[in-house]
């Protein structure tokens, strides 16, 4: 039997993302989730994780700043690519470096519009908002040493509405996280060679 091709998810908060991610691949022939790794003690993903039969684990500031117990850990557990959900923290070169072109990162908006350090969740929403922007939506990227500038895989889009609040503005992105993230890294990381 071939070897699965396995994912670690990164993700800071309540990990909706993570979890539609994880269901994607419950029954996956070829890949599955086999690790979800979050900077925050208290972030509810590490629930959903337990719940789903993920293994899942806490690491402080400093681990995240040197990189090197999680690269460590990405080795024991044999992870090929790299997902961020929704995950806060600036990524080492320590652990960018072996997963270039393996890790890859979501974005509540058109990038480069509303993007970069500090622009998350609702952030971006206001910002989008205040900007009499008419469409918005997702952008799927490579990640690299900058706050969401790595190469743009895959955009899709959504109108934004007279009446839009942060909050409907964002449950309509969420749909589109919801649909088209999981297929992507599907797609991608079926390309991988073994």
């Amino acid at each position: 039997m071939k070897k699965k091709k396995r994912i670690a998810i990164l993700a800071s908060g309540n990990g909706s993302n993570a979890e539609c991610i994880i269901r994607h691949f419950e029954h996956h022939e070829e890949i599955e989730v086999a690790l979800v790794l979050t900077n925050r003690a208290q972030a509810y993903v590490l629930k959903r994780a337990e719940k789903l039969g993920v293994e899942a684990h806490y690491f402080p500031k400093a681990d995240w700043a040197s990189g090197e117990a999680v690269l460590q850990l990405f080795r024991e557990r044999g992870i090929d690519f790299v997902v961020l959900a929704g995950f806060l923290a600036y990524i080492p070169p320590t652990l960018l470096k072996p997963y270039v072109g393996r890790m890859v990162n979501i974005h509540p908006s058109l990038l480069p519009k509303h993007g970069g350090k500090g622009m998350y969740g609702d952030r971006v929403h206001e910002a989008v908002l205040e900007s009499d922007d008419t469409e918005s939506g997702i952008t799927i990227h490579y990640t690299n040493e900058q706050y969401d500038a790595g190469a743009v895989i895959l955009q899709a889009k959504c109108p934004v509405l007279a009446d839009d609040t942060p909050d409907s503005l964002a449950s309509r992105v969420h749909a589109l996280e919801y649909e088209h993230y999981p297929r992507t890294v599907e797609l991608l990381v079926s390309k991988l060679k073994d």
